[in-house]
Parts: C-alpha cells; sequence; structure tokens
C-alpha cells in the first residue's frame, strides 16, 4: 500500500468513525450533551466542537496549500465562538462536511504535495510552516484523541459508546457494511478489488 492510499484510508476512517459517533450521540437529550463530564471540554457538546473548528482550521490550512493559495490570515476566525454550535444536528451536518473535504484532499495526494509544507496562521500574525505529512498525521492523531474522550463520556451515559476500531481488518468488513453505504462508500472503494 502506498503511503498516499494509507492517508486516503486515514481519512475514511475518520469519516466512517466520526458517522458512527456522532449517531449514537444523536440519541442524547440536549441536556445530556450538555451535562458537565470529566474531560479537557467539559462536555459531550463541547469536546464534538473542538474537534469540528480543529477540523475547519488545519483541513483549510492543507486545502489552500494544495491549491497553491498562500496562508489565510483570518484562519483563526474559526474558533469564533469557540463552540458555534449549541446543538448537535447542525454539528452533525457541519462535521460530515469538512470530512468529506477531507475524505476529497486525501483522494487527490501525491507524493509532491506530502514532500512540502503547509502554512498555517498562528496567533499574533505569527505563520508556522509544517511538513504536509506531519500536519495530516496530528490531524487525524487530534480527531482520535478527542473522540476517545467523547466515547469515555458517553460510557457515563444511556447511550453505548460505539464501536470505533473497526474499519481496518479485513475480518470487520460485515460490521461497517452498513455504514459505509450509508456514507455511500464500500470496501471496494477503500481498498481497491
Amino acid at each position: 500500500m502506498t503511503l498516499t492510499r494509507l492517508l486516503f484510508t486515514q481519512a475514511v476512517n475518520n469519516l466512517w468513525a466520526n458517522h458512527r459517533l456522532l449517531r449514537a450521540c444523536a440519541m442524547l437529550t440536549d441536556a445530556a450533551l450538555s451535562a458537565p463530564r470529566v474531560g479537557y471540554f467539559p462536555s459531550i457538546l463541547l469536546t464534538l466542537n473542538h474537534n469540528l473548528t480543529v477540523d475547519w482550521y488545519y483541513v483549510s490550512a492543507l486545502e489552500r496549500a494544495a491549491a497553491g493559495q498562500p496562508v489565510d490570515p483570518n484562519a483563526l476566525r474559526v474558533f469564533e465562538p469557540r463552540a458555534p454550535f449549541e446543538s448537535l444536528s447542525p454539528l452533525r451536518e457541519a462535521q460530515r462536511a469538512v470530512d468529506r473535504r477531507l475524505l476529497t484532499l486525501c483522494q487527490g495526494l501525491s507524493e509532491t504535495f506530502l514532500s512540502g509544507h503547509v502554512a498555517v496562521q498562528r496567533g499574533g500574525g505569527h505563520v508556522a510552516v509544517e511538513p504536509t505529512l506531519r500536519l495530516l498525521q496530528h490531524l487525524f492523531q487530534h480527531q482520535i484523541h478527542h473522540r476517545g474522550q467523547v466515547h469515555t463520556m458517553l460510557a457515563g451515559t444511556a447511550v453505548a459508546p460505539p464501536q470505533l476500531d473497526e474499519l481496518f481488518c479485513a475480518g470487520d468488513a460485515e460490521r461497517r457494511a452498513a455504514d459505509l453505504a450509508e456514507l455511500g462508500l464500500s470496501e471496494a472503494d477503500i481498498w481497491g478489488s
């Protein structure tokens, strides 16, 4: 498997895991989503908002780099407000949209792009220049980290946390088939024939 294909499968995993996690979260009441919980962001809804805004931030920077555009000097506006959604339904739609953007970006990856750099607007007008591959790895790890926090928070609710680790093993294909169909994907789309 090539590096570009591996990163594409990571983007599919991101889309699929968010789909499963947000579907479980949709079974909670608004009060349960906003209830104080143990975590860096002290509720399920705040943690999901954080994941989304960070996705907006990094996916936009990656898309701009892929298009040969300069850094967006206003990139940090995605964090104002820090939690743009007060309910799950619009957050879920926004997460799906940015997950699709990341998937599209990863479908078109080239070794040349991966060996390049991405300019990222930081606070105080500072622009950081990150290796593209490392920025993508950071983005995937960030998502996994905070999905794990939401997964743990769900364990303290009436909704059972969903399995989020069944994308990569061939033997788990049956377990993910319905979810992939809901996302308009198939095993062949991900792994080839």
